[in-house]
C-alpha cells in the first residue's frame, strides 16, 4: 500500500472423552500532538435522520465484505480443515454397527481441533442420540447434523457480530488483551477496513507503558492514512490520553476513535484496575463511550484464552472478540468454545499478516471453512 503522503500538522493536546486432555490440554511514551496525514473521504453520508444511518449502513457493508472475503476464512483455517478431514473418511462408509467406534474417533478430531470437552461432549451425544433415533441414516445426514450443530452453537449465544456503534459521532472502540495479543495490529487493520467503508478515523495510543507502542501505532496511521493522538510525557496516564483522544474526536468530527491500551495480564489486580479508569474516562467524554470493548485473543493459545477472557469480561465487560493467528498453529475451535463459554460473540479474526487480513466474523463461512 502506498504511504500517504502529507506534511504534519500540530494541533495541541491537554485511553484456551479423555482425562489426560482435560489435564494436559487443557514505557516509555510521547504526549504529542496529533499528526494529520489527510482527510478521509466518506464514500457515503449520514442519514438525514441523524448518525445512526451512517453506522447501520457501515455495519452493513462490513458484513457484506465478509462474505466476499469468504476465501480467506478458508485458507486461514487450513489446519483445523485438515484436523477434521478424518471425519469425512469415517463417514464415507459409515454403517449402524460401527457407530460408537465412529463417534469416539469423530470425538478425538474435534478435541484436536480445540473445540474443547463439554462442547465436544454435547455434540457427540446429540449425534449418538439421533443416530440412534433414526434420524440420521448416512454419512452425509451425520456431517450435516454435526456442521448445523456448530452453527448452533455459534449463532444463539453469539450472534451479534457485526459492530455496535451506538447513535451518536464519535463511537468509540477500546482494544485491550494480554501481551502479544497483536492489539495494536488489529487495531490497524481495522482502521484500514473501516475508513475504506468512508468513515473518518482518528487513532489513540494509549498504551503508554511499552515505549515502541506508540511508534508503532503511527506507522498504522502513516499506512491506512489516519490521524492519530499520542502521549507526550514520560508519565502520561492512558486515561488522559485516550479522553484527549476522544474530546478531539468529538470536536473534529470523526466517526469512530479505535483507542489502543497496553497488554496485560489478566492477573495483574492493577493493570485491570487502569482499565476501569480508561473506561470511565471515555464515558466521561461521550454519553456511553465506549461503544465497543473488544478482547484481542491469540488463537495459537487454543483454550487457555478462556481463563483471560473470563477476567477481562469480569473487569471491564467484553463486548466482542477479535481471534488472531488463526493462519499458523491454531486450532479453530476454540471460536465455537469462546462463544459458547462466555456467550460474547467474535467479531473479527485475523487470518494473515496483511493488511486486509483481519476478517469480519461470519459463523456459516467459518463452519463451511473448517467442515468443507
Amino acid at each position: 500500500m502506498a504511504m500517504a503522503s502529507a506534511t504534519p500538522t500540530r494541533l495541541p493536546l491537554i485511553s484456551k472423552h479423555t482425562s489426560f486432555y482435560l489435564t494436559n490440554c487443557l514505557p516509555q511514551t510521547r504526549f504529542s500532538h496529533c499528526t494529520a496525514i489527510r482527510p478521509a473521504t466518506n464514500r457515503f453520508k449520514c442519514s438525514a435522520g441523524g448518525q445512526t444511518g451512517f453506522f447501520t449502513r457501515l455495519g452493513r457493508l462490513i458484513k457484506e465484505k465478509a462474505k466476499s472475503d469468504v476465501e480467506k476464512i478458508f485458507s486461514g483455517f487450513s489446519k483445523t480443515r485438515d484436523n477434521l478431514a478424518v471425519i469425512d473418511e469415517l463417514l464415507l462408509y459409515w454403517n449402524l454397527a460401527d457407530t460408537d467406534k465412529v463417534l469416539d474417533e469423530l470425538e478425538e478430531a474435534l478435541l484436536v481441533s480445540d473445540f474443547g470437552p463439554r462442547i465436544t461432549i454435547k455434540i457427540v451425544e446429540s449425534l449418538r442420540d439421533d443416530i440412534l433415533a433414526g434420524k440420521l441414516k448416512s454419512g452425509p445426514d451425520i456431517k450435516d447434523a454435526l456442521k448445523n450443530s456448530v452453527l448452533d452453537l455459534l449463532t444463539k449465544k453469539g450472534n451479534k457480530t457485526e459492530l455496535q456503534l451506538g447513535y451518536r459521532k464519535p463511537a468509540v472502540v477500546l482494544i485491550v488483551g494480554v501481551n502479544g495479543g497483536g492489539k495494536t495490529t488489529s487495531l490497524g487493520k481495522l482502521a484500514y477496513r473501516l475508513k475504506n467503508e468512508g468513515a473518518k478515523i482518528l487513532m489513540a495510543a494509549g498504551d503508554t507503558f511499552r515505549a515502541a507502542a506508540s511508534d508503532q501505532l503511527e506507522i498504522w496511521a502513516e499506512r491506512t492514512g489516519c490521524e492519530i493522538v499520542v502521549a507526550e510525557g514520560e508519565k502520561a496516564k492512558a486515561s488522559s490520553v485516550l479522553s484527549q483522544a476522544v474530546k478531539r474526536g468529538k470536536e473534529q468530527g470523526f466517526d469512530i476513535v479505535l483507542c489502543d491500551t497496553s497488554g496485560r495480564l489478566h492477573t495483574n489486580y492493577s493493570l485491570m484496575e487502569e482499565l476501569v479508569a480508561c473506561k470511565k474516562a471515555v464515558g466521561k467524554v461521550v454519553n456511553g463511550a465506549p461503544n465497543e470493548i473488544l478482547l484481542v485473543l491469540d488463537g495459537t493459545t487454543g483454550l487457555n484464552m478462556l481463563p483471560q477472557a473470563r477476567e477481562f469480561n469480569d473487569v471491564v465487560g467484553i463486548t466482542g472478540l477479535i481471534l488472531t493467528k488463526l493462519d499458523g498453529s491454531a486450532r479453530g475451535g476454540c471460536v465455537v468454545s469462546v462463544v459458547d463459554e462466555l456467550g460474547i460473540p467474535v467479531k473479527f479474526v485475523g487470518v494473515g499478516e496483511g493488511v486486509e487480513d483481519l476478517q469480519p466474523f461470519d459463523a456459516e463461512a467459518f463452519v463451511n471453512a473448517i467442515f468443507s
